[in-house]
């Protein structure tokens, strides 16, 4: 039992969620261009980017509509990661 506390905890502490501020800060992006990463626009095809992490919901307000967002550390941390080795290839 102890053991798989002590798991649960370890879990815990590396799933890390950041809001969207600290992702801002993170990643040197605005709001707005997180959010172009995240869908298709036509009129502005370059801004959608498949690879850039997707938010996950979490907490609800009264009426049961999604109230927070916030993204996975470890899924901005590969996706910086990735534009890095991307941008040294090219």
């Amino acid at each position: 039992m102890a053991a798989r506390n002590e798991t649960a905890t370890r879990e815990a502490k590396e799933t890390r969620i950041l809001r969207r501020h600290q992702v801002e800060a993170r990643t040197g992006l605005s709001r707005s261009s997180i959010y172009a990463r995240l869908k298709r626009n036509p009129k502005r095809p370059g801004d959608y980017d498949p690879t850039f992490p997707k938010p996950i919901s979490y907490g609800k307000t009264s009426n049961g509509r999604n109230s927070s967002v916030g993204w996975i550390e470890a899924e901005v941390e590969a996706w910086l990661t990735a534009q890095i080795e991307k941008s040294r290839k090219a």
